[in-house]
């Protein structure tokens, strides 16, 4: 038969206070970790609509400097 001593119960309420602050901030620091996450995330997808809108700019850029090399070559050619 296994006496429980005042001294014991306090001691394992101890315990589980300190595993409940444990967890607490775990949990703290996990939330922490997921909310930069997604603040990374919304850079990474801002950055990326910035490169490729310069992209389509600098890609009608040399579509328009390819009409006029060609229409240079046909003047230079037919004049």
């Amino acid at each position: 038969m296994s006496s429980t001593t005042t001294e014991d119960l306090y001691e394992e309420v101890k315990r589980l206070q300190n595993e409940l602050e444990e967890t607490s901030r775990q949990k703290i620091q996990a939330a922490e970790y997921g909310l930069a996450v997604l603040e990374e995330k919304q850079q990474l997808q801002q950055q990326c609509e910035e490169l490729e809108s310069l992209y389509d700019a600098t890609k009608h850029e040399l579509d328009c400097a390819k009409e006029v090399i060609i229409v240079f070559i046909l003047f230079i050619l037919f004049r």
